[in-house]
């Protein structure tokens, strides 16, 4: 995964209320480059761009400035963090956005060393992947954490109903009648849960709620994507690695290649490589003994037949 890719992927969302209308932003900008993500819960826009683009894009709209990629790209970042991240230090820039068709351009207008400085980011439509990886996907992992999370407090309800009524079978007496509660059960819990709380509890909107309480979760389960992806792709090259180009150990031989057929005979193994084998024999015969066993004495005395069998086949 690409440095801007990940950079991405690991942001927390932003709620931006522009004149026109309310927006979700993430944003990543580093020496290389920038991505940015936009979405209204309709659609979501993406634009990634390299040095190249913004050297080119810098000279189109900043005719008067003259500066490398990096102090744009710099510039850019301390425009956009007070926006993205820090509400109550409003950004100096002023920010707007037009539809073009199924595109989206997010404009900015500012200073910089004094002059007038104008950026557009020319964002297009998401691709389903992008958006699976930003949006679905985390979302899947929230909503499965949170409901692991609430399971564990099911269970931390139910020990401390346990400790409870140990205490009151123990003749502990509550002091004060207001903290009195009942035991907790879980499935008339999720049923009151439905009927009373769970229409608030969806209440969308325009995504405000899911910025404003939801992101810590969010960059959590973003960071565990990542974390997942890259010890795949470890894994995958060492694979990879091991089985382009493996390594003969002390005790494997290099594989022999395929004799071609002919109508010569062809020179046994054991006619090649006599010291070889006679090494190898060794070794089992000595291992043989050190363990006392009469199987190895054995195999030890066949293999020496089949060489002499062989070996006066082969000259004869």
């Amino acid at each position: 995964m690409e440095e801007l890719e990940q950079g991405l992927l690991m942001q927390p969302w932003s709620w931006l209320q522009l004149a026109e209308n309310p927006l979700l932003a993430k944003a990543y900008i580093t020496k290389q480059g920038y991505a940015l993500l936009v979405s209204d819960l309709q659609q979501v826009w993406h634009e990634q761009v390299d040095t190249s683009v913004v050297s080119q894009r810098a000279k189109e709209l900043n005719k008067r400035l003259t500066a490398p990629p990096a102090a744009f790209l710099c510039h850019l970042d301390n425009l956009l963090r007070p926006l993205l991240k820090d509400t109550t230090h409003p950004s100096e820039a002023i920010f707007s956005c037009d539809r073009v068709a199924e595109a989206l351009i997010l404009r900015v207008r500012s200073e910089l060393s004094g002059l007038p400085f104008y950026w557009n980011f020319h964002c297009i439509l998401a691709s389903p992947s992008l958006v699976s990886q930003h949006l679905i996907r985390p979302l899947m992992g929230m909503s499965l954490a949170l409901q692991c999370h609430v399971k564990e407090l099911a269970t931390l309800l139910r020990m401390k109903d346990l400790e409870i009524q140990d205490y009151q079978e123990s003749g502990a007496m509550l002091s004060r009648g207001r903290l009195k509660t009942e035991p907790f059960e879980e499935d008339a819990f999720l049923e009151q849960f439905m009927v009373e709380k769970l229409p608030e509890a969806c209440s969308i909107g325009n995504g405000r709620p899911f910025v404003m309480h939801l992101q810590s979760l969010y960059v959590a389960v973003t960071k565990q994507e990542v974390q997942v992806e890259q010890k795949r792709q470890g894994t995958g090259n060492t694979q990879t690695s091991s089985s382009t180009s493996p390594q003969p150990t002390d005790n494997q031989l290099p594989s022999q290649p395929e004799q071609p057929v002919s109508s010569a005979p062809a020179l046994s193994v054991l006619e090649k490589e006599p010291l070889a084998l006679r090494r190898e024999l060794s070794c089992q015969r000595s291992r043989g003994r050190s363990h006392g066993g009469s199987s190895v004495n054995l195999l030890w005395a066949q293999l020496l037949r089949m060489y002499q069998k062989n070996s006066s086949t082969s000259h004869g």
